[in-house]
């Protein structure tokens, strides 16, 4: 058995010693081809790396945009009391850095500012702002076209009670532009006459002899703002669309121009302003020696809108307006366009040359209730937020947006007088360089009649030119005139506006 179970072990060694055959071939470790590729090239890099730069300089230059062009307070200088804070959109209060004091802040403008504007964000976009101490108030947009907010509780009661009084301490006058009562001849109001061949001039723009439609409407006006009454605009419009060419010569105007209609007017075509109101206002003085009530407004006012102290107090004295019943004004601008024949009524001591017309320029407005009204009386803004703003649109099919006592109800835009609540408008546009641009054309704005109740509003307007230059040469006047007088603060008045203290 032993033999057996040995002979067993030596043939399983012995199986054991012989090689089993592969299953598979051997292993033969090999190279692989890896086709290279173009994505981490050089030139692939470089145009990454170009396109990368490209954007963080858009990004840059969008930023820099943004910061001229919203104008910060610390880019504000010269004025003695620039404003560091801005209204951010977080709602990051507005520090108050306005002058307590009833002090005098004229200074040498020699070197040149910009004029901040605060961020509208969106339509509905509430802020919080800093204008009095220990007290935040609420600014909320109300418009982008224009640029408008409103901020109640901007005075309290008893202020708007001390202004009130004010005014009727002072005198009201009757304001100068009055639309016509029942029963009055329309030949009572301020009226410019001017032949037929001189309106015609007036309206032929590139002075071809051939009046087209954009002529007429685009440019209705004579050069001392005077307009084309919305009837007779009209007139010459249905002329213009009956006449097969589309345009009108003089003989086709004269015939449109029916005179022998106007009694006593045979050769003379009437125009007359287009902005009317019904009012009484005065003019109250807010420099040194003021009442306290008044000094606190226009402090507040520079606070609010961040702008050098000197810019507001060489601005107009605050307007105060009472409506009656019935009592409207039409829709307006508050400010000018900016053309050569004309220049800013309150820098024109300043300048060298001679201009046709003195025009008001208003950089902004700030608007305050002063009481609120039973009904009617509403700020309304006809194209506010407007898509485009064409002039064309504000006559059409014999409606007249202008015209506050018939279409208030038509305006985009209307606000409730409310005591103590204060708007804010820009009248311009910015320039993109930190200065006062063209006029907003959305500005245009009116008062509804009012219906029951009497209504009293406060304006204060910050003068500017749209010629930086000229802007300083007129504060350097000013700085130079306070500076020969010394210790004669208390008897200050800025240079003479000159027909600048009246409506519109």
């Amino acid at each position: 058995m032993e033999d057996e179970s040995s002979l067993e072990h030596e043939e399983h060694d012995g199986i054991s010693d012989i090689p089993l055959p592969s299953r598979y071939p051997p292993f033969r470790p090999h190279r692989m081809q890896i086709q290279r590729s173009n994505v981490c090239s050089r030139a692939y890099f470089v145009v990454v790396m170009v396109f990368f730069h490209v954007y963080i300089l858009n990004v840059i230059g969008l930023l820099l945009y943004v910061h001229y062009n919203n104008g910060p307070g610390d880019h504000v200088s010269g004025g003695g009391d620039s404003s560091a804070g801005s209204a951010s959109p977080s709602g990051t209060p507005l520090p108050d850095h306005a002058p307590v004091s009833g002090e005098l802040h004229v200074e040498d403008q020699s070197q040149g500012f910009t004029l901040p504007r605060i961020e509208g964000i969106r339509v509905g976009h509430v802020q919080q702002v800093s204008i009095v101490p220990d007290r935040m108030h609420e600014m909320k947009t109300i418009s982008l076209k224009p640029l408008l907010f409103e901020i109640p509780g901007f005075l309290s009661e008893e202020e708007c009670r001390v202004v009130v009084q004010l005014a009727q301490l002072k005198g009201l006058m009757e304001s100068e532009m009055k639309a016509p009562n029942q029963g009055q001849e329309e030949s009572n109001q301020p009226l410019l006459s001017l032949s037929t061949e001189e309106v015609f001039s007036l309206l032929d723009l590139n002075q071809d002899g051939l009046l087209q439609k954009q002529e007429i409407v685009s440019h209705s006006r004579s050069r001392d703002g005077t307009w084309l009454n919305p009837d007779t605009l009209r007139q010459i419009l249905t002329g213009l669309e009956a006449c097969p060419t589309g345009m009108l010569t003089l003989e086709e105007f004269n015939r449109v121009y029916d005179v022998s209609q106007r009694p006593g007017q045979q050769h003379r075509v009437k125009l007359r302003s287009q902005f009317k109101q019904r009012s009484k206002h005065t003019w109250l003085y807010q420099g040194q020696g003021s009442h306290h009530v008044l000094r606190t407004l226009r402090n507040r006012v520079t606070c609010l809108t961040r702008l050098p102290s000197a810019l507001v107090e060489l601005s107009e004295p605050l307007q105060v307006v009472r409506y009656e019943h019935g009592d409207f004004s039409n829709a307006h601008h508050d400010s000018s366009p900016s053309h050569s024949e004309t220049t800013c009524a309150h820098t024109r001591l300043a300048g060298n040359k001679s201009a046709l017309t003195e025009v008001p320029c208003r950089y902004l407005t700030m608007l305050f209730y002063l009481s609120s009204v039973e009904d009617g009386g509403e700020t309304t803004f006809p194209v506010a937020d407007n898509r485009t703003y064409e002039e064309q649109a504000l006559v059409q099919d014999g409606i007249d947006l202008t015209d506050t006592q018939e279409t208030c109800g038509r305006g985009n835009l209307r606000i409730k007088p409310t005591a103590g609540t204060a708007l804010l408008w820009y009248n311009h546009l910015s320039d993109g360089r930190g200065w006062m641009g063209e006029l907003d054309e959305y500005s245009l704005h009116g008062d509804c009649p009012v219906k029951r109740g009497v209504k009293w509003v406060a304006s204060s307007w910050i003068n500017v030119d749209p010629d930086s230059q000229q802007q300083a040469r007129y504060q350097r006047l000013v700085a130079q005139r306070h500076q020969a007088q010394p210790g004669m603060e208390e008897h200050y008045q800025p240079l003479p506006h000159s027909n600048l203290h009246q409506d519109l």
